[in-house]
């Protein structure tokens, strides 16, 4: 009876394929957002404004058609001068502020001209809107134009990523995706469906838990982050670091039987 040909590269072939199917079998297990489809559109909050805090520092600046008139309100210290003939200068050596207004434990700012003004709590469009109409109000001028930014706006990231710390950037926009990029993305103890959001928020600090392998993320209102948020990524648990590594022990070895037993049979045929 004529013996078959071992066909010898197709059992390498088949040998490599379990391999690398028992290996990447978890794969879904370690993508962001591992649920999204190609094409679909997936909402988020594109209105989102960043909130005031107790010991914030903010940058508001006072601008109209006259700088004259706006000058008073765009001075730290609130002091200028009005000459013999009408005309408003600033002290020399007076500079516009560049550390910003602090909001006090209270919640209140000391602005120049109009007192001190409780901003806590509110959102950016919601301090401006409340400038602009305490200027009108008082005559000061007819149609300011309020502008504010974040000075120091910071969060931090700890737990199961590279770089634990508390970071500050530009603006007052960065998700949580973004916050963890910075911090050198997670480490492979990290347990992607437990990455805690802790929130300061009406004098209570809330938790919130993400899933970062599902679209849901998108729905959190802690997609973007607020001032001193504090993100927490969970470590795997021990004895779940035990089961992957049996898990992973056990598929070696499986791997490596599948092959042995291949290269076998080729060889006896």
């Amino acid at each position: 009876m004529r013996r078959k040909k071992a066909n010898f590269p197709a059992c390498l072939l088949l040998a490599a394929s379990i391999m690398c199917g028992v290996s990447c079998s978890s794969r879904k297990d370690i993508v962001y957002v591992n649920d999204m489809r190609p094409g679909v559109g997936y909402s988020f909050d594109s209105h989102h404004e960043a909130v005031v805090h107790c010991d914030d520092r903010l940058g508001i600046t006072v601008s109209c058609k006259n700088p004259e008139l706006a000058l008073p309100f765009n001075l730290h210290s609130g002091s200028f001068r009005v000459g013999a003939d009408g005309e408003v200068s600033a002290p020399s050596g007076s500079q516009p502020s560049d550390q910003g207004y602090r909001v006090d434990a209270d919640g209140y700012i000391d602005f120049p001209i109009l007192g001190r003004l409780h901003v806590e709590g509110l959102r950016v469009s919601e301090v401006t809107s409340l400038i602009r109409q305490k200027i009108i109000s008082g005559n000061y001028i007819k149609d300011p134009l309020v502008s504010l930014e974040f000075l120091n706006f910071r969060y931090t990231v700890l737990g199961a990523v590279s770089r634990n710390g508390t970071f500050t950037v530009e603006g007052d926009r960065v998700t949580l995706l973004e916050a963890i990029a910075n911090a050198g993305d997670l480490t492979t103890k990290a347990d992607m469906g437990r990455v805690t959001v802790i929130r300061e928020e009406g004098g209570e600090r809330r938790q919130y838990v993400h899933d970062l392998r599902s679209t849901d993320l998108f729905k959190s209102p802690c997609y973007y982050l607020q001032q001193n948020d504090i993100v927490y990524v969970e470590p795997k648990y021990r004895k779940k670091d035990a089961e992957d590594r049996g898990w992973q022990i056990s598929a070696t070895l499986i791997s490596l039987a599948s092959l042995g037993v291949s290269l076998i049979w080729a060889l006896k045929n």
